[in-house]
């Protein structure tokens, strides 16, 4: 944790305080004073080095994690962003570690649950499996050169996954593993919509509760047609941006 160099923030020029503030904080990382990584100081500390209040600071604050110069942690205060990652994933149906593959980015997962259960009602609709059948829940942060993407939720049927106690979530695919087993995903039905994050999200990711994230919801289909897969992903909208082409149609034209 360092300090702020000595605050020129005016009361009496034009620009809003909260303006000054933001440009004050980009000088001081542009500067190398505030590091990649770096915690900034408590904010009833900076509101004293900088002479303003807390609600102008916070402003400050969230305008630039919104810019994606800085990052904050639920509770645990706010940091220097790390360099943004490629963003760019295709349109086409791979896993996680397929695209940081091809993107030369290493892909590891923080594993939150790993657990055999049984099917709600909601679940075996969805699949296709009667209620109570066993199915295989997992939830992970996925990671890009360690900066975290995305919070990703799936059910698998337990059934394609004869091996899954042997296999490590932290740095193995579950793609790969459906794959060996036979039941490798070929299609996916997925729908995009925006949230916000909650404080679990928030606090997971590293971004402040309430920032926008871009909601993935997928179906995954083998070659028979079986679900074989479903996801909730939650991504970081300011590190996620999906690539795909339209075509038009050769219906009749007016």
């Amino acid at each position: 944790m360092t300090s702020i160099s000595e605050s020129p923030i005016r009361a009496d020029y034009p620009e809003p305080l909260w303006i000054q503030a933001v440009n004050l904080i980009k000088v001081e990382i542009s500067s190398g004073r505030l590091a990649e990584g770096m915690r900034l100081p408590p904010e009833r500390e900076l509101c004293t080095q900088l002479g303003i209040s807390r609600v102008t600071l916070r402003k400050a604050l969230l305008q630039l994690v919104e810019e994606g110069v800085l990052s904050s942690s639920h509770g645990r205060g706010w940091y220097v962003a790390s360099a943004p990652v490629a963003k760019e994933w295709p349109n086409s149906l791979e896993s996680f570690s397929e695209t940081a593959r091809r993107m030369g980015l290493e892909a590891t997962s923080v594993v939150l649950r790993a657990e055999t259960g049984h099917a709600s009602l909601d679940e075996a609709e969805a699949i296709g499996v009667a209620p109570g059948t066993p199915i295989f829940r997992l939830d992970r942060i996925r990671l890009l050169d360690g900066v975290p993407i995305a919070l990703d939720a799936s059910v698998v049927p337990a059934a394609l996954l004869p091996d899954v106690s042997k296999t490590d979530f932290a740095v193995d695919s579950l793609y790969d593993l459906l794959d060996e087993s036979g039941s490798g995903p070929e299609r996916a039905d997925s729908t995009v919509e925006a949230r916000e994050a909650d404080a679990q999200a928030a606090e997971a990711l590293h971004v402040a509760q309430g920032s926008p994230l871009l909601v993935m919801r997928q179906v995954a289909h083998g070659s028979d047609g079986r679900v074989v897969s479903l996801s909730t992903i939650r991504y970081v909208g300011e590190r996620y941006r999906l690539r795909t082409v339209f075509t038009r149609g050769a219906g009749p034209t007016h």
